[in-house]
């Protein structure tokens, strides 16, 4: 069962409930959901830190690092326990065949990158924040190639969709997942009930960028990087809490190339 530093009532006002917060569920989320939950649960022994800083209600755009391809699994788990639903930006390739038609009732979001349809998956996630969900992307686009795990350089998607719409931005920080897929070493270890653990950072301020916007700033390449970089090194951060060790100063670098294998978002 999963476990929260700050539970949700500690010192807050009441939080409605689940029910109510995650509104009706389609029939496609409750077949994700019958799958994802009893599978996260014995693969992972969840830890949340903070999940109660996830809000019952509203527009909610979670930034994470990307340590593993079964992150989404545990990441998932965290925003459903918190009483939201989950809408991932993940890779078009998986929304293929059954899965796809599944993945795609339940509200999850493809990315097609490098291809004249990769705008969509933008507006795609910024029709679903203004509605009042929750939407979930990995900026670094990728399993971080750190030979360490910790966040590599990430895209500025991020910062488009977060100066574009007035929504709670909350970095989140995740580690141990790679535990059970190390994607560096291409090695499955199965394994029940290993330990994964997630902090949830405050709400970024981005008032001031944003009314730049609004005042007809342009969404520069400068702009874009500066905010994306903001939001990294908060998770980068808490990453570091979490770990209990200091991170680097630096992002490490991309890998040359469009698009990296190892995506789930």
């Amino acid at each position: 069962m999963s476990q929260d530093e700050s539970p949700a009532g500690s010192g807050h006002a009441r939080r409605p409930p689940h029910r109510q917060t995650r509104r009706p569920v389609p029939f496609a989320l409750a077949l994700c959901v019958g799958v994802v939950y009893p599978v996260a649960s014995l693969v992972f022994s969840l830890r949340y830190r903070h999940a109660d800083r996830i809000p019952p209600t509203g527009g909610v755009l979670l930034v994470a690092n990307h340590v593993s391809v079964l992150d989404p699994l545990a990441c998932a788990r965290l925003v459903w326990d918190a009483g939201r639903v989950p809408h991932f930006l993940a890779k078009d390739a998986l929304f293929t065949g059954l899965a796809g038609t599944v993945l795609r009732g339940a509200g999850q979001i493809p990315v097609s990158r490098g291809s004249s349809t990769a705008g969509s998956s933008v507006h795609a996630a910024k029709a679903a924040l203004d509605a009042g969900d929750v939407v979930v992307i990995y900026p670094e686009g990728s399993v971080t190639r750190d030979p360490d795990w910790w966040p590599m350089q990430a895209r500025s998607g991020v910062a488009r969709l977060a100066l574009t719409t007035d929504v709670t931005v909350l970095p989140v920080a995740q580690w141990g997942p790679q535990r059970v897929h190390d994607y560096h070493a291409k090695r499955l270890h199965l394994r029940l009930r290993a330990p994964a653990e997630y902090l949830v950072g405050e709400p970024v301020d981005l008032s001031a960028q944003r009314a730049a916007v609004r005042a007809g700033a342009p969404l520069s390449g400068e702009l874009l990087r500066e905010v994306t970089d903001l939001l990294m090194t908060r998770v980068r951060d808490q990453l570091g809490e979490l770990r209990g060790e200091q991170p680097p100063t630096v992002f490490h670098p991309r890998p040359a190339g469009r698009a990296l294998p190892g995506a789930a978002a």
